[in-house]
Formats: C-alpha cells, structure tokens, sequence
C-alpha cells in the first residue's frame, strides 16, 4: 500500500487565507497557480468554519484542476467535507490517531512542532510530515522565539519524516533552509503581502529551482 506520506509535496508551501489580507481566495489560488506554486495550505483562524469550507470547498476545485495539493488547517472535518488532500495539526487540535479516523489513510497529516521532543512524538504517531518553527522572527503568528536554520539540522538528525521550515522565512533563506535538511518551506506573509502575489510566489520557485539545479 503507497503510504500518504509518500505523496508529501517539497519546495514551497503557500499559507493561504480566506481573504483577511483583503484578497478573495479565487484571485489569489489563480496568481499562485500561475506562480508554478504546487503546494498550498487554507489556514485562517479570524472566521467562521462555514467560511473556511466554502472557501476550501473552492479551493479543491481549482487545485485539483491544476495538480496542487490542498491542505486544510487545524479541521480535519472539513479536510475530508471538501475531499482536501490532508490536515494540518497544531499542538492543541484532534491527536494525529483521531484524525487519521477521519481522514483515512491514504491523506496527508502534517502536525506543527517546536521542539524535538514534539517532532519525534509526531513521527511515532504516524504524521505524514512536520512543520518545525519559527525558524525567524514572524510577524504572522506568535510561536515562540526564533530557533534559527540550525534548528532543523538538528531536527533532522532524528526524524526521518519529512520537515516542512516555518516562520519568518523569506527568498533569501531558502538556501541555508534546504541546506539544513527541511524538505519544504512555508511561507506566508513573504508572499501573501506582497504587493504582486504571482511575482513574489514565482521568485520563490525559481530560487529553489536553481538551487536544484546547481546542487
């Protein structure tokens, strides 16, 4: 049986809203397509539920349309309304055991950490990945002090599951990022508040697809 973990994209994860930076989430999944973005997270923790899954159920049409992977933020209910390809977890949401009953087996479960003793009990409870942060400084949500790129050489040293960088991060980092063993970035402010979305999303894949290229 191919494991969901399998399917856990790298490069970069766009975390998304439903629109509270004044952008519909229509407009925005289309910059971000046309970016070569392949990776997007819904995460928006000002609104309603019903309007996140009537935003996520928009989402999946267009993602799906265009092979990019959705995943929800924090709900796994509506993950699996919309037919969303995971969830993503914090430290005080469903156990990783209860919304793989939900979910199934066959999608993505990433669970955020910030301490290698939360890393390795979220590899052991069967997470598809994690993110692992802040690694800077982020205006976008408060999760402690910044743990730096050194973090996750050290994270990597023990997990074998797949480490996705969160927190602060901007084009600038992605190399010191990859470098250090995370296999994916998160990035949301660097590319959500910029003035032109498409732009600001295509420098990061083309920074990473250098990166690759001469690696």
């Amino acid at each position: 049986m191919k494991l969901a973990n399998d399917n856990v994209p790298g490069g970069i994860c766009v975390l998304m809203d439903c629109g509270s930076r004044h952008r519909p989430p229509f407009d925005t999944i289309i910059d971000l397509i046309g970016a070569g973005i392949k990776w997007v997270q819904l995460r928006d923790k000002e609104i309603p539920r019903l309007t996140i899954y009537k935003a996520a159920r928009l989402l999946k049409t267009l993602t799906k349309a265009n092979g990019i992977t959705l995943i929800i933020n924090d709900y796994a209910d509506i993950a699996a309304a919309v037919d969303a390809d995971g969830v993503h977890l914090g430290q005080d949401d469903l156990p990783i055991s209860e919304a793989r009953k939900i979910l199934g087996s066959n999608k993505l479960i990433g669970i955020s950490t910030h301490n290698l003793e939360q890393a390795l009990k979220a590899q052991k409870d069967g997470a598809d990945y994690i993110g692992f942060g802040p690694i800077y400084s982020s205006a976008t949500k408060n999760a402690g002090p910044p743990k730096g790129p050194q973090s996750i050489i050290e994270i990597r040293r023990h997990v074998s599951i797949p480490i996705v960088a969160i927190g602060g991060i901007d084009e600038g980092h992605i190399s010191e990022l990859i470098e250090a063993g995370a296999n994916a970035l998160a990035v949301a402010a660097a590319i959500m508040d910029a003035e032109d979305i498409s732009k600001a999303a295509a420098a990061f894949v083309n920074t990473l697809k250098v990166l690759r290229a001469t690696a």
